[in-house]
């Protein structure tokens, strides 16, 4: 029997995605890093559902003793490097890790030197800027079925005819 082809996989070096979108970097500018991690963790989880793309988040905590963690929110995993190991340490080894033939895996970053590694290992390199693109696309997406949903439609529970249906609306409306 056939292996099951997996869903793509798109590992994001979050610092990095954090720098480049003008968004998240005014509030890592503005000293307030943990929203910036939770607006783009908020984000990422909405395209992932929408897409059905998996997303892993690395943050690095290159400086910040202790041994990492992984933890999951909203359905997305996100790992913390242990001290010493640096976001495209664990990168690379995430992509080792989840490495098949019949697995696209996109790392996210605008590290110019963990690319060529990355492309050495078989995965493809998505820009900050790309994924801003898809994310945003998405979201417009989103809004777009959320006020198809929400778009009002006339409902009786006596059958009328369309014609009567109508007039009826109109009265209602006046």
């Amino acid at each position: 029997m056939a292996k099951k082809k997996e869903k793509p996989l798109l590992i994001v070096d979050g610092y990095n995605i954090i720098g480049a979108w003008p968004d998240l970097r005014s509030l890592k500018d503005a000293e307030r890093m943990d929203e910036a991690r939770d607006l783009l963790i908020s984000k990422l989880a909405d395209y992932q559902s929408y897409s059905g793309v998996k997303v892993i988040v690395v943050f690095d905590a290159y400086t910040v003793p202790g041994l990492g963690r992984k933890q999951k929110h909203f359905a997305i995993e996100i790992y913390y490097t242990k001290e010493k190991e640096t976001a495209d340490e664990k990168i690379e080894k995430l992509v080792h890790e989840y490495w098949e033939k019949k697995r696209q895996i996109y790392v996210a970053t605008s590290d110019f030197t963990s690319q060529w590694v990355i492309f050495g290992q078989g995965a493809l390199r998505k820009s900050a800027r790309e994924l801003l693109n898809d994310v945003e696309s998405v979201s417009q997406e989103i809004q777009q079925q959320v006020k198809k949903t929400q778009a009002p439609s006339f409902s009786t529970r006596i059958e009328l005819k369309e014609e009567i249906a109508k007039i009826f609306e109109k009265w209602r409306r006046e």
